[in-house]
């Protein structure tokens, strides 16, 4: 289990993570949402060792990642938001580069690697340079670069931009398959229809605090709203966006 306790985080005497605690448990997917800004990116930051948090603790399976951050990486799959990946390398050669990272014997890695590549519908494209890949295939390189090492722990930011309609419906089968494993996943979209139907739990930040950490089933009793999407919008204070539409499809007729 991934355990976060009393995070925080200030920028020049900003705060933008304040105080943040929350867990997530294994077999069980963890959509972690709010607005721009609010503080989601610089927690996964902090989680997946790019930035260092001014106080506050993340344990794993109850150590303290700070105790051994190597060995805690190895057990994390991650994937950014944004792909940047080597362009001069092939999808393939990507996969190898990853492996070999993370210590895996080069016999294995190519068999995974290749594996991977195929059941993402990347074969076809292994050996051609990543500078030529869209987005949505660059995606789909950086997923499979995640998997690679069988981690226990994986965080998936925005994972499911750029993917197609068939593509995602296989990222949101994936993300399930994980859970049924027994694989900690911490989930970050914006696309609150499909944190909906893959999250059997949510956790809302909002200005650097989490303001609701709970299943959607019970957010919804509590707040008596019947969609994900309302929920949100109340609990981060979202102006009405009907109006607001209005308001801009009025500005083009003046």
């Amino acid at each position: 289990m991934l355990e976060v306790r009393d995070l925080t985080k200030r920028f020049r005497g900003a705060t933008v993570v304040d105080r943040v605690s929350f867990s997530v448990r294994p077999g069980e997917i963890t959509g972690y949402l709010g607005p721009n800004g609010s503080g989601k990116s610089t927690t996964v930051k902090i989680l997946t060792g790019l930035l260092q948090a001014s106080s506050g603790q993340v344990f794993f399976h109850g150590q303290d990642v700070s105790a051994d951050s190597i060995g805690f990486r190895k057990r994390l799959g991650y994937v950014p938001e944004e792909p940047n990946l080597y362009g001069c390398l092939t999808g393939l050669e990507y996969l190898q580069l990853a492996g070999g990272l993370r210590g895996l014997a080069s016999d294995l890695v190519n068999r995974k690697a290749n594996e991977l590549l195929d059941l993402f519908y990347l074969h076809d494209a292994r050996w051609a340079p990543i500078s030529n890949y869209s987005k949505g295939m660059k995606q789909r390189v950086l997923i499979a670069a995640s998997l690679l090492h069988d981690p226990d722990l994986l965080i998936f930011d925005e994972a499911q931009s750029g993917l197609d309609i068939a593509n995602s419906l296989l990222f949101r089968y994936v993300l399930r398959e994980l859970a049924a494993r027994g694989k900690s996943v911490l989930y970050i979209s914006h696309v609150l229809e499909l944190v909906e139907k893959v999250c059997e739990h949510i956790i809302v930040i909002y200005k650097g605090q989490i303001v609701a950490d709970d299943s959607v089933s019970r957010l919804r009793n509590l707040m008596q709203l019947p969609s994900l999407e309302e929920i949100f919008t109340q609990l981060v204070q979202q102006d009405d966006m009907e109006s607001r539409a209005r308001a801009i499809a009025s500005v083009m007729t003046r």
